[in-house]
């Protein structure tokens, strides 16, 4: 099913037409996608949201709510009169909240509805849980308080036994949320902003996950931990439970084998209560990408009855027979390719329309090739996590970010012991909540100096709380020399040469790259959009991603251990994912990008080795002796590319041409006005194959051959890069001379032009 989607998928970019809109305000953006009419206005994402402690008798409490804003100094009471209804879960801001509010720190957000409920059991309780509300919560029962929690992603609950009644009830939710404005907390948020643009995006504020009741026993499981040790074969457990402890209780564990939840039980077990016991399990079943296997456990307590599931893997970092440190899965080195998944939707922002739409992106990533999802600065659903264990996804899970941002060469940030604790109470929940799930491999507390502060500390507390798991101090920028791994970020139109230098110890990763762009008419969330590099159309994205997909393969052999490619989706103003935003479009060839996905992630080829038959600037920058090529900054008369055209008062000069400051530039000429023409004449050997453009351009760049049109590249590639030959480019590349011509468009930043042609040698 999933392989006929992505081929659909396909033939959308060419022949698909504008999705039906979503009913939002005429101000605001129209995007929606396949799910947004699926959407259950009734009941909104009613699976079960917890899904490491399964029971029977649970109340879905997602559907339309009443909602009004007011300011701070009305109190906390709801107001007379609404502002109108809200779906639950979807945040205030988003088009499937029917409200799509705005909200300033100044202001509350109160969310009303009745619901009823039957009798409660004799000898049970019955709790209350939100999964996440964003940021600060009160909640009342009945127009009684009975909690409240700061913190935007991790659950709560409260036990309402004595404040419900059979029949019907009243909630009211009162919520304050700071996002990036100005507070004591800066609180952790992600990408969200008040005003978004660029690779900041609309806030969320409120319920953005499911609100549900529970009916437990007196004496129940509150929570299982589980920690697996593939070495000696033993299983760890640890229950939590609530209620009276008797001195002889027990919680009764019951491993299945995977695939067999309902066969004999491998291991049947009495354990005590809040204490941590061994398991022998034989001859465990490991988990990995390829393999995903989960054991069915199910757990007893009383008259409690729940079921959970657990995986057996490692996760850890040693060196290989010549010392380079490599990531080993299950004792076997790993290569993780991955994509960084924001995790945003145009009708939902934080929150998928349907439980199908979220899973829809790990399955989407997975037929692809991938094996490794770095989910960035925010925090999901458990069933996503879920849904990784069972399909078979390794995950990097980055903690939501906040406050002042410190550039790659600045001290760690400074800030106040309440933003301090805030970060760290939030951070530690998340491991707390997500610790249970075999599928994340690699905390990451810090991106790109986003709030980083105290960063060994915060390293060291990550550590002692989950010591199963490997650290990145900071991805990208700042690195701190702590940690699992050294981390570094790369949006260069090529990787060859590019390996981040290892200090012996740790794993060297790439965790982020790429990020080309193209825009899709009728599926973007504006007018407006930015990727690293922009293409317009398909194969020619395909053909650039493959091509830094091959050097990631190659880069194995120097050492690199992982590479996160920039992203998963379009997400409001970017286009540079791998699908459009709606998830209507998959923009490159799948087969392709599979294909070469694959080969990366088991490659053990050295990098391939080039000569330079045409030489650029780079390729003879050792000698300098570069062939001078003709240009001018004026726009010369037509046929300027072509073989018999006078450019006798031209200049002459040496490549490269543009500005220092260019990224990896290597200047023989100044160029600074926003336009230039050049040429030369080239000679190609007889004998000779060649495979490659080697290519800096910045920004949009134009080839001839012989006056004929050659390639066209838009953007920018931010270095040297390779762009292999269509067989049409090969058909003009004969034995001879020729006249190459380029013209290179500059408008803002860096700018630069300069091209060759190499050929790759056969052997590897």
């Amino acid at each position: 099913m999933l392989a006929a989607l992505l081929m659909s998928a396909v033939v959308t970019l060419s022949a698909h037409g504008d999705p039906a809109p979503a009913p939002v305000a005429k101000d605001r953006p129209m995007l929606s996608t396949r799910w947004t009419g699926l959407v259950d206005r009734d009941a909104p994402w009613s699976e079960h949201p917890r899904p490491q402690l399964v029971r029977d008798r649970w109340q879905c409490l997602n559907g339309v709510w009443e909602y009004a804003i007011r300011p701070m100094a009305d109190g906390l009471s709801f107001p007379a009169k609404a502002d109108g209804s809200i779906l639950v879960p979807f945040p205030l801001e988003s088009s499937l909240s029917g409200a799509q509010g705005t909200i300033t720190n100044q202001d509350r957000l109160f969310y009303r509805r009745r619901f009823t409920v039957p009798p409660t059991p004799a000898g049970h309780r019955v709790l209350l849980h939100f999964e996440a509300v964003d940021w600060g919560t009160k909640v009342f029962i009945n127009g009684a308080g009975i909690g409240d929690h700061t913190g935007g992603y991790e659950p709560f609950d409260f036990d309402v036994t004595e404040r419900l009644k059979a029949g019907e009830n009243e909630i009211m939710v009162e919520v304050w949320d700071p996002c990036d404005e100005t507070s004591e907390y800066e609180p952790p948020r992600g990408k969200q902003v008040r005003n978004p643009n660029g690779i900041w995006y609309t806030s969320v504020t409120g319920i953005w996950q499911s609100v549900w009741l529970e009916w437990v026993p007196e004496r129940s499981i509150e929570s299982v931990a589980f920690r697996p040790d593939v070495a000696t074969s033993k299983l760890s457990v640890t229950p939590r439970v609530r209620g009276p402890i008797g001195t002889d209780a027990k919680v009764e564990v019951t491993l299945r084998w995977p695939d067999a939840p309902d066969g004999p039980p491998i291991v049947t077990k009495l354990v005590t209560p809040n204490t941590t016991t061994e398991i022998d399990v034989p001859n465990p079943i490991l988990w990995s990408p390829e393999s995903p296997k989960l054991y069915t456990v199910n757990l007893r307590y009383g008259a409690d009855r729940a079921n959970s599931y657990v995986a057996f893997r490692s996760i850890e970092v040693k060196p290989d027979d010549k010392g380079t440190p490599r990531v080993l899965l299950n004792g076997r080195p790993v290569f993780m390719l991955g994509t960084l998944d924001q995790g945003w939707w145009p009708d939902g922002l934080y929150t998928a329309p349907t439980h199908e739409a979220m899973i829809y992106d790990i399955e989407v990533t997975k037929a692809l090739g991938f094996n490794t999802i770095r989910k960035h600065v925010k925090i999901e659903p458990a069933t996503w996590y879920a849904a990784c264990d069972r399909l078979g996804m390794l995950v990097w899970q980055d903690m939501p970010s906040s406050g002042p941002y410190i550039g790659p060469g600045d001290p760690d940030a400074a800030r106040g012991e309440v933003p301090k604790q805030t970060y760290e109470r939030e951070l530690l929940g998340m491991i707390d909540r997500l610790s249970f799930h075999p599928s994340i491999v690699m905390w990451v507390p810090f991106n790109e100096g986003w709030g980083q502060h105290d960063t060994k500390r915060i390293v060291d507390l990550v550590k002692s709380k989950d010591p199963t798991r490997l650290v990145n101090n900071a991805s990208g920028w700042s690195d701190r020399g702590v940690g699992d791994v050294f981390d570094a970020h790369d949006y260069s139109a090529t990787l060859a040469g590019h390996c981040p230098k290892s200090d012996g110890k740790r794993a060297v990763v790439i965790g982020e790259f790429g990020g080309l762009g193209l825009p899709v008419p009728g599926h973007r969330w504006k007018e407006e959009g930015w990727g690293y590099q922009t293409f317009d159309s398909y194969q020619s994205l395909t053909d650039a991603y493959v091509g830094l997909v091959e050097e990631v393969g190659e880069l194995k052999a120097e050492g690199l251990c992982a590479a996160i490619y920039t992203q998963t989706t379009d997400v409001e103003v970017e286009i540079n994912g791998l699908m459009s935003y709606d998830r209507d479009v998959l923009k490159m060839n799948s087969a392709e990008v599979a294909r070469a996905n694959r080969a990366a992630i088991a490659s053990t080829a050295k990098p391939r080795v080039f000569d330079a038959v045409v030489p650029s600037a780079r390729d003879i920058e050792a000698t300098d002796e570069r062939p001078a090529w003709r240009y001018t900054f004026e726009a010369p008369a037509e046929g300027w590319h072509g073989s018999d055209f006078d450019d006798s008062t031209w200049k002459e000069g040496k490549p490269g041409f543009g500005t220092a400051q260019t990224p990896n530039a290597i200047v023989g000429t100044e160029w600074s006005t926003s336009a230039i023409w050049l040429r030369r004449t080239i000679e190609i050997p007889a004998g000779v194959t060649i495979t490659h453009l080697s290519i800096h351009h910045d920004e949009d760049a134009e080839l001839f051959l012989d006056g004929k049109p050659f390639a066209a590249f838009k953007g920018y590639t931010g270095g040297y890069t390779r762009k292999r030959l269509t067989p049409a480019m090969l058909a003009m590349l004969t034995p001879g001379k020729h006249v190459l011509a380029m013209h290179v468009r500059q408008s803002r930043g860096g700018q630069y032009a300069d091209v060759g042609f190499v050929a790759q040698r056969a052997e590897r």
